[in-house]
C-alpha cells in the first residue's frame, strides 16, 4: 500500500474512471480556471464515461465538445494555457497524438524554455491506452515512451485509483506541461481513495505498493495489479517487492534503487514496445547506479515490437501479463 493511503485519512472505494472524475470535479471547484476540452467529453460524458456528469454541474463554457480535430483542440488548449487557463485536454486514444504532434512537442513542450521563463505552460492532456480490448492497430497503442523521453514534457501513468487521482490534481496544478496515460483495461479496477479534495501525489514520486525480500518489480499500469496478484500467487516461492513507479518522467529512481540494494534482482514490467521503452531507461539507470548491487541480469517485460493486432489470439500473445512477469521473475530467482 502506497505511503499516502496509510497517511490519507478517510477514504472511499472507487473506479479509476470515477478517481479521474472525482480529480477533475475538484480542480474545476477549486480553480475558475480549470476547463475541460475534448470529443465527446460534455453532454456524452466522454467515450469512456470518465467526465461523466461534469457538464452538469459546470456547464458547457467548462466542460467542451470539440471537433475530431486533435490538432485544433489540443493547439487551443496550448494557447489557452499561454494565456493564463489551465485546460484539461482529453485526446480519445493516443494513437491520435501523431495528429496534434507539431502543437505538443514544439510548442507546449518548448514555448516556457523559448520564452526564457515568462510564459508558464499548465496544460494537462489525458489520453488512453492499451490493448486488450480487441480495438486493433490504431485503438491500442502504448505510447507513453515517446513523451517521457522529449523535453519539457512530465508524463504519468497510474497504475490505481488513488494513484489516478493524486496524479491528475497535481498534473492539473502543475505550472508546466503533463500528459497523463491512462490505461483503459483499468478504468474499472477499485481501490482506496482518499476523499481529503487536498489530496495530490507529488510528480515524480514512486510508490512501493508491496514490500518485499527476494526480487523488485517494477510495473507500471495495468500491470501493478497484475503484478500484485502474482506476488500474493507466489509467496512461498519469492518474496516480491512491486513499485509503481507512478511518473515517468521525472521518474523516481532512487526509490528503485533504494529497493534493488535491499533485494539484488530487478524485473522492469512495461505495457510499452520492450524496444527503447520505459523498462529500458529504468535498466540504464539501475546498471549506472547500482551495477555491484545486482545478483543476477535484469529482466524486461514489454509488448512484442509489432502493432497490436486484431486477432484475440494474436493480441494475447503480444501483450505482457502477469504471467509473463512470473517468468521473468523465475529468470532471476
Amino acid at each position: 500500500m502506497s505511503t499516502e493511503l496509510e497517511t490519507a485519512g478517510e477514504t472511499e472505494t472507487m473506479t479509476v474512471r470515477e478517481a479521474l472524475r472525482e480529480a477533475m470535479r475538484e480542480e474545476l471547484r477549486r480553480d475558475e480556471d480549470v476547463f475541460v476540452m475534448g470529443e465527446d467529453v460534455g453532454t456524452f460524458g466522454g467515450v469512456f464515461q470518465v467526465t461523466g456528469d461534469l457538464v452538469e454541474e459546470f456547464g458547457e463554457e467548462r466542460i467542451r465538445d470539440t471537433p475530431i480535430s486533435e490538432a485544433g483542440f489540443v493547439g487551443a488548449g496550448v494557447g489557452a494555457a499561454a494565456t493564463g487557463s489551465r485546460p484539461v485536454v482529453e485526446v480519445m486514444f493516443s494513437d491520435f497524438l501523431g495528429v496534434s504532434m507539431e502543437q505538443i512537442t514544439n510548442q507546449m513542450a518548448k514555448m516556457r524554455y523559448m520564452f526564457g521563463g515568462k510564459t508558464e505552460m499548465p496544460v494537462t492532456i489525458r489520453t488512453t491506452e492499451g490493448g486488450g480490448q480487441r480495438a486493433a492497430s490504431q485503438h491500442s497503442g502504448t505510447v507513453h515512451t515517446w513523451f517521457a523521453h522529449f523535453p519539457g514534457i512530465k508524463a504519468v501513468a497510474p497504475g490505481t485509483p488513488a494513484a489516478a487521482k493524486g496524479l491528475l490534481k497535481s498534473a492539473i496544478r502543475s505550472n508546466d506541461p503533463v500528459m497523463v496515460f491512462e490505461n483503459k483495461v483499468i478504468y474499472e479496477q477499485e481501490g482506496e481513495v482518499p476523499t481529503d479534495p487536498d489530496f495530490t501525489i507529488p510528480l515524480g514520486e514512486a510508490s512501493v505498493e508491496r514490500e518485499g525480500e527476494d526480487v523488485t518489480v517494477v510495473a507500471t499500469q495495468r500491470l501493478v495489479g497484475e503484478t500484485l496478484e502474482l506476488a500474493e500467487d507466489m509467496a512461498d516461492e519469492a518474496d516480491l517487492e512491486v513499485i509503481d513507479p507512478r511518473s515517468l518522467y521525472p521518474l523516481d529512481t532512487e526509490t528503485i534503487a533504494e529497493s534493488v540494494r535491499k533485494t539484488g534482482r530487478l524485473v522492469v514490467a512495461d505495457e510499452s514496445p520492450l524496444s527503447y521503452g520505459t523498462h529500458a531507461e529504468v535498466v540504464a539507470r539501475i546498471v549506472e547506479e547500482e551495477f555491484f548491487s545486482l545478483d543476477a541480469p535484469i529482466q524486461r517485460v514489454g509488448v512484442a515490437d509489432t502493432h497490436i493486432p486484431f486477432s484475440p489470439d494474436l493480441e494475447d500473445e503480444v501483450i505482457p501479463t502477469g504471467d509473463d512477469v512470473r517468468e521473468a521473475v523465475d529468470q532471476v530467482i
